[in-house]
């Protein structure tokens, strides 16, 4: 559990930057955008958090390498 206020704070800066479309695309990707149609991003499970995470992650790695 000490790693929850950091995960926290990746997650709620990760939100910042991502457009609501973009994380619309990724929570469809992972099964979680009807959870945040009715209950709203409060309402996904951390572990789907940290998931929408890594894939955030992966894609900007992936635009940065065909750049």
């Amino acid at each position: 559990m000490a790693d929850s206020p950091t995960l926290v704070t990746e997650v709620v800066s990760l939100a910042k930057i991502l457009s609501e479309e973009t994380k619309m695309i990724l929570g469809q990707r992972l099964g979680v955008a009807e959870i945040v149609r009715q209950e709203g991003w409060g309402g996904v499970p951390a572990r789907q958090c940290g998931n929408l995470v890594r894939e955030a992650i992966r894609l900007a790695e992936e635009q940065l390498a065909r750049s």
